[in-house]
This record gives structure tokens, sequence and C-alpha cells, in this order.
């Protein structure tokens, strides 16, 4: 099986971080593949799955790249660049290592995806990177930018909540499930998936966890084995967002701001978390919850260092009665 053994240091120096990249490179592989997970997703891929497919009938050679570079088990190493970690890279500075992939690295990273042997005559090419990199940008601008705001509330949201289990649980807990076969072991030991490939020793690196809004994930590092990247799907991605929508009945009693607070608690979450799915400021966010609580619509407790807000008795039947109403 796929096993990192990671230092103490690389451990304690790991961290969550958002990369616009990494977002488009899920959505690529959604639309590529047209699986939804939920509905959420499902009504995305309908919206955006047509023009997408007109852009690629109208390119032969990206029609045929795109699931080459999905091939398999493993993804075309250089489509999926390690993210820097560095504050918060634009899109653009994340896709300019892939745009300045050599034509061998990225003929010799298809063969890898495509399970080795020779390249299919229509991609024995020198601008296979730029291929890729055009196609990932007309994703990033027709797909995901114009939801992007959306997104990156929902990745936030999810790095709180992971931050939160390894407070209160450790690796154990914020590692294990956070890709499908993926298993903190102990002793150092972080089980990557159940492939039969040899395992890597962590020392002294860079270690960060990439949340990523569509049903998929990958591991990466850079040539210089400095810095290594897991990729993973945000718990509730889209469908969280699907789950949220709130009823024109319940938003017209409590207020649309108040309404979004309480559908969303359908599920306990912090504060922090509501600001980061909501959008609303910290100040507005504990408003709404101090009515909510002095109503009895919603109640807390407090497991480890952090509050967690959810929805009475009273509360889902008033969420409940609404989407009825």
């Amino acid at each position: 099986m796929g096993m990192w053994r990671i230092d103490t240091d690389t451990l304690a120096g790991s961290r969550f971080v958002v990369s616009p990249l990494a977002d488009t490179v899920a959505a690529l592989n959604a639309l590529e593949r047209d699986r939804a997970e939920h509905p959420g997703e499902r009504a995305w891929l309908d919206a955006h799955l047509p023009a997408y497919r007109a852009r690629q009938a109208a390119d032969p050679v990206a029609a045929r790249l795109v699931p080459a570079m999905f091939g398999g088990s493993w993804n075309a190493d250089f489509i999926t660049p390690t993210p820097a970690g560095d504050g918060a890279p634009g899109f653009e500075a994340e896709l300019a290592p892939v745009r300045a992939t050599t034509p061998e690295r990225a003929r010799a990273d298809l063969a890898v995806s495509l399970g080795g042997g020779p390249l299919p005559p229509l991609l024995d090419r020198d601008d296979l990177a730029q291929r890729a990199a055009d196609v990932l940008e007309w994703v990033w601008h027709r797909a995901v930018l114009p939801d992007w705001p959306r997104r990156r509330r929902i990745i936030e949201a999810d790095i709180v909540a992971r931050t939160g289990e390894l407070s209160q649980g450790g690796w154990a807990a914020a590692l294990s499930g956070l890709c499908p076969g993926m298993r903190w072991l102990g002793d150092g030991r972080l089980r990557i998936n159940a492939h039969d490939y040899p395992s890597k020793q962590l020392s002294g690196v860079r270690l960060l966890f990439v949340p990523v809004t569509s049903r998929c994930g990958w591991v990466s590092w850079d040539d210089d084995a400095e810095r290594y990247a897991v990729v993973y799907p945000c718990s509730g991605a889209l469908a969280e967002a699907d789950r949220s929508r709130v009823p024109d009945s319940l938003a017209r009693l409590l207020g649309p701001a108040r309404a979004t607070v309480l559908v969303l608690l359908a599920t306990p979450k912090s504060t922090t978390q509501l600001v980061a799915l909501t959008g609303q400021g910290l100040g507005s966010v504990g408003r709404h919850l101090k009515v909510l609580l002095d109503s009895g619509l919603t109640a807390r407790r407090r497991v480890g260092r952090s509050v967690l807000y959810f929805r009475t008795e009273t509360g889902d039947a008033l969420a409940s009665a609404q989407r009825t109403a």
C-alpha cells in the first residue's frame, strides 16, 4: 500500500491551504467524467457540460488529452503541481508551472497516467502542456470563478472542521478518512491509499492538505521533494450549499440572513464555520445565534475547545414546516 512515514517536525509544520488550481483540476475531472455525487453537483454539471462538450468537440487534441491526463489510478503529474503554501496565490500564478512544463516531461507524465507504452499519435506533440493549461484556464473562468466565493467558503469551513478535529482527537481523527483508503496508523505512518506504491520518508519537508469541492483527490510532491500535498474532497462540498437553500417563507419570517444560519444548523457547527459558509461577518452571525438561542430554536454545547450550535426540536420543526409550506 502507499505509505508515507512522517517525522515529528514535518507533522508539526503541516497546514491546510486553499488552491484555486486544485479546485479547477477537480472540476475538470468532474466535467470530463460527468459523474455527480449529489444534487448540487448535478445542477452545476448540467449548467456547464454543454459548453464544455462544445469546446472539446471543437478541439480534437484537447478532447483526447483530458481523458489521458486523468487516465487510470494516477493523474498526469504536470497538471497537479504542489501548491506553494505561501499566502493565497492567484489562479494564474498556480497555473504557470503547468504552462512551463517541457514537452518531454508532459509526454512522460501522460505515458504514466495511461499505464505505460507509447502515446497515441494525436498526443505525440510538443504543445501538450500549453493545451492542458488552456483547458484549465477555460474551466476556471467559465465554470469555477463565477462560483468561487461560495466554493471558497465551503473549503474554508471544511478547514475549520478539520482543524477542530485535530485539536480534539489529534492527527488520527483529522486524517483518517480524509481520502478513500487514507488512514493514520500511528508511529508517524500515514497510509495514503491501498495501491502497492513504494513508501516515502517525509523528513524536514512541507506537508500540505488541500480541500477541493468535487469528490476526488490525489497526492503530489515537487521535483525537489521538499513539498508534499494531499488533495482531498471537502466534507459536504457542493451538497452543503444545496441543502442550505432557505425557503422563501422562512426567510420572510426570520429574515434571509438569520434563516440561513438556522438552516445550516441542521448539523452542529461552530461560529467560525457559520461565518465561512454564509459569508456574513462574525458580529452578524453572533447576533443571529443569540436571537435563535433566546427563542429556543437552537442550542449549544462545548466540544473540546469549540462551542457547537445546533437546532432544537422546535428549530427542526420550524425549518421542516417551512420547507413543506
